[in-house]
């Protein structure tokens, strides 16, 4: 795939270790970016020194984001601690991008439901779930119809982000879809397994080889599976894949846009407002942090300031004078 054979061994160390593809694509650019930094030197005979020089460039040269910034140094600390297995050790003396705090933006009640009148009938149940249940694009698209417990009214999310999992609440309004939704896959299935070059669903690696025929199933379809079959660019087998993810941040662009609500609108901006409308409705914030899958407590409580400092909280002086 590439034509440096070192850029393809990584490629295939972490391919074999189930990294997701988009996680492979982004560390490989940045440690190309390294090497190409350094002269084409390789990595071996490079150290902490170097990363630091490099991470500064990227700083005050390049002007990159914060969140730029720290992808590039985990990727190099993945080449030097799992690849090559040369720790860095301390890497911390180096010129970091100014990182300004960055308020979520989050939208009315009355302001979502709004939006909702705007979206397609095609994807008001994706839409919804990503509010209705605080999902992250990627785990939406990525949901499988066995990630959905009915019974319970909640969502298995596997591998979310840092690799956790979690449960999160499902809206019993949208049960009815959902079930809908799981009979569209049904019969896209039975068509599927009418093709004898079909190869099934992508599983990870290990649980395919594990469940041979598990990838054939009705429970490990995608939720939101694509409307072709396609070949997968790794294995070359034929496949039904997800949804394309970009195309729900574009219906929702597009919705608030017709809905003329001023917020810049994202996928993201329906979690906040998850979030946020959560902790309006009473739910503590510890539950609010297991829902959404923070790791810190700290992370949550951003939520917590934006309603201390509305209406809710301080009152403006203004408001005195009538």
């Amino acid at each position: 795939m590439y034509k440096s054979p070192f850029l393809t061994e990584i490629y295939e160390f972490m391919l074999a270790r189930n990294y997701s593809k988009r996680t492979i694509k982004t560390y490989i650019s940045w440690i190309k970016d390294f090497i190409y930094f350094n002269n084409k030197q390789h990595p071996k005979t490079l150290g902490a020194k170097d990363v630091e020089q490099y991470l500064t460039y990227l700083a005050v040269q390049r002007n990159v984001a914060p969140s730029t910034q720290s992808v590039a140094l985990n990727a190099l600390v993945f080449l030097y601690e799992k690849f090559l297995e040369k720790p860095l050790g301390d890497v911390s003396a180096f010129t970091r991008t100014k990182k300004q705090t960055k308020l979520p933006v989050v939208l009315t009640q009355e302001e979502v439901k709004c939006l909702f009148n705007y979206i397609p009938t095609s994807y008001k149940l994706p839409i919804g779930i990503l509010y209705g249940s605080g999902l992250r694009r990627m785990e939406l698209v990525r949901l499988r119809v066995q990630d959905i417990d009915l019974d319970m009214k909640q969502i298995r999310v596997w591998n979310g982000k840092g690799f956790k999992h979690r449960l999160t609440t499902l809206a019993e309004e949208l049960l009815p879809a959902i079930e809908r939704q799981i009979m569209r896959v049904k019969v896209y299935l039975a068509e599927d397994l009418e093709n004898p070059t079909y190869a099934g669903v992508w599983m990870p690696y290990a649980l395919e080889r594990k469940f041979l025929s598990a990838n054939k199933t009705l429970g490990w379809q995608y939720l939101f599976p694509a409307t072709r079959l396609s070949v997968d660019p790794h294995s070359k087998k034929l496949r039904r894949h997800h949804i394309d993810e970009s195309i729900i941040n574009k219906v929702i662009k597009k919705a608030g846009h017709n809905a003329g609500i001023s917020k810049t609108i994202s996928c993201h901006t329906l979690r906040h407002s998850f979030a946020t409308h959560l902790l309006q409705s009473g739910v503590d914030i510890r539950t609010v942090q297991q829902q959404l899958g923070h790791a810190d407590v700290k992370t949550t409580e951003i939520y917590t300031h934006i309603l201390k400092q509305g209406a809710s909280g301080v009152k403006s002086p203004l408001s005195q004078l009538f």
